[in-house]
């Protein structure tokens, strides 16, 4: 996602959200619970296909009659619009992004948005088709990298703890960089896009969620982000609904054992889940 161009995405986002599709993952939502008591409902969460509705789609069809739970995802195809939807009732909750994305969201807008937990870590990583390992960028090499402060800052992070450039603490664009010894040029653009831009610059940025759906694979990663990572993916709700129990019920499915198997088997490592 792009900051400087939020205030545009808010603008436009209840249009967007109404274009969106909406798909149901699940039975009626008067179905009973596995133990015989009353169902919890339905509940409306947004989320990019991969890797979040993916997940939500498992869930609901392999955990979610335990719980008496329908879940209906909306699909969303950019960072701007799930925020504004979750805000305006659209969604009941979103699963997307990281607390430090959500916090800039609401510095950003006003917004009151809360997170519930970490979910998992949509490994980010620097892929190229140009090199094989960071050590090989030549002098004045380009890179392609986020231009949202969240992303950016996180791309800045990881070359800086393999020394490749140096930053001021808690940089999140490029005037943050305060060594650059092999005068790397930094290319930057919409976080979406990124994988599209990788032949033609010799390495990019690429977040999980859209390396995955570009055919980008581990092979092709000079750097991959640690299981250590400030950046797992939270899922958000409004404050009213902290404690639903339907918010309380997809937590416990999105980090039950058997999601966690299915993560793991799924994606080979580039989504990690929480715990």
């Amino acid at each position: 996602m792009s900051f400087s161009s939020l205030t545009r995405g808010i603008a436009l986002a209840a249009a967007g959200v109404l274009a969106l599709s909406l798909t149901a993952c699940a039975g009626s939502s008067d179905a009973p619970a596995a133990d015989g008591s009353d169902g919890l409902g339905t509940l409306k969460v947004g989320a990019l296909p991969v890797p979040a509705g993916d997940m939500l789609k498992w869930v609901s069809e392999n955990l979610a009659e335990e719980k008496g739970l329908t879940i209906q995802w909306q699909e969303f195809t950019d960072y701007n619009t799930p925020n504004p939807a979750l805000s305006d009732g659209s969604v009941d909750a979103n699963l997307f992004q990281n607390s430090t994305f959500l916090e800039t969201y609401n510095q950003q807008t006003g917004d009151d948005l809360i997170s519930v937990g970490e979910m998992y870590l949509p490994a980010a990583a620097f892929y190229s088709n140009k090199v094989d390992s960071l050590d090989e960028l030549k002098d004045g090499a380009t890179v392609a990298i986020p231009n949202d402060p969240t992303n950016e800052g996180r791309a800045l992070e990881l070359l800086a703890a393999e020394g490749i450039i140096e930053i001021s603490e808690g940089a999140d664009t490029l005037s943050g960089i305060t060594e650059n010894p092999k005068n790397l040029k930094f290319i930057e653009i919409e976080n979406a896009t990124l994988a599209l831009a990788l032949p033609d610059n010799d390495a990019a940025f690429v977040t999980a969620s859209f390396a995955i759906p570009a055919g980008l694979s581990d092979d092709q990663a000079i750097l991959i982000e640690g299981t250590d990572s400030a950046y797992y993916n939270i899922l958000a709700t409004r404050a009213e609904l902290k404690d639903d129990p339907r918010i309380t019920a997809l937590i416990e499915m999105l980090t039950d054992e058997r999601t966690q198997e299915y993560i793991l088997e799924t994606w080979k490592g580039l989504i990690v889940p929480v715990g």
